[in-house]
């Protein structure tokens, strides 16, 4: 064993009271009961300390809150009040990743904090919980695998979730016995992406000027959009507006605008994250973003919002209208400075929207025949690769996930289908797996809500009164 290795062995386990680990379960299923998401036994985590970085301790210990895991796209909390929305979005807001929370017994929770915390304080890598796995320690790189211990490949992403979720029995019964269903696994047909529920233009909308050029407002606050349509309506410019996030998205994939008004908080989708999608795709890449936002915290703050997100501007409420009107003018005509995109975006160039448009037609084609011949990995890779491309696409996000989830990777198999029924809220097959999905990760409250949505569109009435019965077993 390396030095390296040894070290990695030697991290201290952090011990708190006395306690009795079967009580502590049983009142960890009652309290997963009560909020309708997992329970998550503390004793039996392993917490790598770096992530601590993305939440001040200041905050945590006042609001109860510990990331136990992170990753690259979402972020595992342990929280005592998980049905807080408010502070879960705050906390999507901030670092930019999904929150999954789940719920733990106060009096551990603090002590944990303070051990992590602790831990952080004196250059720890590691807080790992008295009754931690062997196994999970070795996953995280706790201590080193035997030298000489031959292990199968994973058939799943060993991150996927946290190893010690303690789920409310209904619902593990439940995510025993519904399986997702690949019915519609391999069916491509291009009404599926037809998007849905999208206002069309205001008739109040001018004229078009003669470059035709067309903006969405995206503002919650509707008296800022009324000015904002205003005011560009009489530079001539085409204004659309939206309200929220996913409505927003679903307009950009409906209207392709020229450029993105777009502020910060936003209900459903938040607008860094409306940013994200769009300026890392090869679809949509090439337009012009500018934020508009209260949400502001010095020239640095939007420099990373910048430099993160791909924003061309980065504007604070309360805006002059001539800084909006200047800042739109120089996106348009070319003359703005455009923000360095992200090291690891595609060059936000306008391409040929048939030309990208059938680039990820082939990915989503190359995707199901891999899958038919029997290479999920391969097939996982092509769809991956449409959805960078097109990350408004429908089928491509729906297949992925239906793959995700034949890997066991649960969580990203939620992921992609939340997208998915982001763009097409009345396809049944993709609302009802995203069911059976939220069941196997032990949240109740979503499975319950998503089969009420699933309800509401099947197709016929023997589904809907097999899903009624269902749900009677969950509540």
């Amino acid at each position: 064993m390396s030095d390296d290795k040894k070290q990695l062995g030697r991290v201290q386990l952090r011990r708190g009271d006395d306690v009795d680990p079967q009580a502590e379960v049983e009142a960890l299923r009652k309290l997963s009961e009560q909020h309708g998401v997992p329970g998550i036994d503390l004793g039996q985590i392993c917490v790598r300390l770096d992530d601590l970085e993305l939440l001040p301790r200041e905050i945590a210990e006042r609001r109860l809150i510990l990331p136990v895991l992170v990753r690259d796209d979402r972020v595992f909390v342990a929280m005592t009040s998980p049905g807080d929305e408010k502070l879960i979005d705050e906390l999507e807001f901030v670092t930019g990743k999904r929150v999954f929370p789940y719920v733990a017994l106060p009096a551990t929770l603090e002590r944990v904090i303070a051990a992590a915390y602790d831990g952080k304080a004196r250059n720890e890598r590691f807080y790992v919980g008295p009754r931690c796995p062997p196994e999970v320690q070795r996953k995280m790189g706790v201590v080193a695998e035997p030298e000489d211990e031959v292990r199968p490949p994973a058939t799943h992403n060993v991150f996927d979730a946290p190893a010690a979720r303690v789920p409310e029995p209904r619902v593990a019964e439940a995510a025993a016995r519904d399986e997702l269903s690949y019915n519609d696994l391999g069916n491509t047909s291009p009404e599926l992406s037809v998007v849905a529920e999208v206002p069309p233009p205001s008739p109040s909308t001018p004229p078009l000027s003669l470059s035709n050029k067309t903006i969405l407002v995206v503002d919650d606050e509707a008296d800022i959009r009324k000015i904002l349509l205003r005011v560009l309506g009489t530079k001539g410019y085409r204004v659309l507006e939206a309200d929220r996030g996913l409505e927003a998205l679903r307009m950009v994939k409906a209207h392709m605008p020229d450029l993105l008004l777009l502020d910060a908080m936003l209900p459903e989708v938040h607008g860094f994250e409306i940013a994200r999608r769009i300026k890392g795709s090869q679809k949509y890449g090439h337009i012009p973003i500018i934020m508009v936002s209260a949400v502001y915290k010095g020239p640095q703050y939007a420099e990373d919002a910048r430099q993160s997100y791909g924003v061309d501007a980065y504007i604070e409420k309360p805006f002059r209208i001539a800084e909006i009107v200047a800042a739109v003018d120089a996106a348009l005509s070319g003359t703005g400075v455009v923000a360095e995109a992200p090291v690891d975006a595609p060059p936000a160039k306008r391409r040929d929207p048939d030309e990208v448009s059938a680039e990820a037609e082939a990915c989503l084609n190359a995707g199901v025949a891999a899958w038919q011949a029997g290479d999920l990995d391969l097939a996982i890779e092509h769809l991956r690769r449409g959805v960078e491309i097109d990350p408004l696409a429908f089928r491509l996000h729906f297949h992925l996930g239906l793959l995700y989830g034949k890997k066991g990777r649960v969580y990203e198999a939620i992921a992609e289908l939340e997208a998915a029924v982001e763009q097409n809220a009345k396809h049944f097959p993709a609302v009802k797996n995203l069911a059976v999905l939220y069941q196997k990760a032990g949240f109740k409250t979503k499975a319950v809500s998503a089969w009420e949505k699933a309800s509401q569109v099947a197709p016929d009435e023997a589904t809907r009164a097999t899903i009624r019965g269902h749900l009677e077993t969950l509540r």
